[in-house]
């Protein structure tokens, strides 16, 4: 059985050079090393696990995060670099922020990006603020991303493994935090970071990565199908009139650009879902050329720098590992319209465009409009 976290207090035995920091461990490689690599560069480290399942959770919970296993794992660590370690609870925050807005956004024809509102606020929000309950200056993860020292502050960019980049999950970030944060990943890749975990004899260093989101244990669509209502309607072509080609269980079950099992009466036809329209019930499908468009319109805008400073040319990533395209942006107080320089596929309702500039980010909002 998992032994009891200490109590919650600041620790103040060990000097510190650079300054006290609360580092995030999930029991994962990538947490395991940030840490190790903080104390080895004259940080007071402490670590820490959030707890996010309730104690009813699903079957399968503990396959994805914050298992006992997991936090047997992170602790074990935690001892081998002699750090203290805590197991914080999360639990209520996490169903307010995260479990319980999903299914009705996804009935509501919107796809949502809960990752994004877990970031902000309780992964770095929260974490934050138990940090310096405990007396730290920072808080650090495992996340692939760099933190730059610029002449305005402190910046976020992209992590040197394109492949594993985290930044796009942390647009909506507030800017106040960002010189409390610390990313030990960010110039590594995650051969790199696997070598040097085993090099320290960590156990963690061939544990497979988590992927997906951390409370579906099956897919998205097995997940709405147990928490959301079925409502049989239409499937009309965008392309044909707006005939009625087929029927649908529910708006919830669809996303934009979609091309498989759409439920048509002639299944030979290509087409892609281009709309959703929840107050009809009602799923609209086209051409694959009917799923471009050529801008968007996007609310609850944060920036991570003054907005006055946000340049018209900007990179834009609507979907995480999606290729960057160049676009021009217009603010307006806490939106902001986005025109690509050529038009996009599948722009999706609900979903986060987040604005880089070369490699910095520079914040984010939800689209909230296609523009054609």
């Amino acid at each position: 059985m998992l032994a009891p976290s200490p109590t919650l207090e600041p620790q103040t035995t060990d000097a510190a050079p650079k300054g006290r920091v609360l580092c995030a461990m999930s029991g994962g490689v990538d947490s395991s090393l940030a840490a190790a690599l903080l104390k080895e560069a004259g940080y007071a480290v402490q670590g820490a696990m959030l707890r996010f399942w309730p104690d009813d959770r699903p079957k399968g919970a503990f396959d994805l995060c914050c298992s006992p296993d997991a936090a047997f794992d992170a602790r074990r660590v935690a001892d081998a670099i002699d750090v203290p370690f805590y197991l914080l609870d999360a639990r209520e925050q996490f169903d307010e922020v995260v479990i319980s807005p999903f299914v009705p956004t996804y009935e509501a024809g919107r796809t949502p990006n809960p990752c994004v509102w877990c970031n902000r606020e309780i992964k770095f929000g929260t974490f934050l603020k138990k940090a310096r309950r405990l007396g730290c200056d920072y808080i650090a993860t495992g996340h692939y991303v760099r933190r730059v020292d610029g002449p305005g502050g402190v910046e976020l960019h992209r992590g040197e493994d394109d492949t594993k980049d985290q930044t796009y999950f942390l647009w909506a970030l507030e800017r106040s935090i960002l010189p409390h944060l610390l990313f030990p990943l960010g110039a590594l890749s995650k051969t790199q970071v696997r070598e040097l975990a085993e090099a320290r004899g960590f156990a963690t260093a061939d544990k497979r990565s988590s992927h997906g989101l951390c409370f579906i244990t099956t897919s998205v669509k097995d997940y709405l199908r147990d928490f959301s209502e079925r409502r049989p309607g239409a499937v009309l072509d965008a392309s044909d009139g707006f005939k009625k080609v087929g029927e649908h269980s529910g708006v919830q079950f669809y996303t934009i650009g979609q091309r498989r099992g759409l439920g048509l009466y002639h299944s030979h036809l290509e087409r892609f879902v281009v709309d959703l329209r929840s107050e009809t019930n009602e799923v609209i499908v086209g051409t694959r050329e009917m799923c471009h468009w050529r801008g968007l319109r996007a609310e609850q805008a944060n920036w991570l720098l003054d907005a006055a400073e946000v340049p018209e040319r900007v990179l834009v990533q609507t979907r995480y590992r999606q290729r960057p395209v160049p676009a021009s942006v217009r603010l307006s107080g806490s939106s902001f319209e986005l025109r690509f320089d050529e038009p996009m596929f599948a722009v999706t309702l609900g979903q986060s465009a987040v604005l880089y500039h070369g490699t910095r980010l520079l914040g984010g909002g939800v689209i909230t409009e296609r523009l054609p």
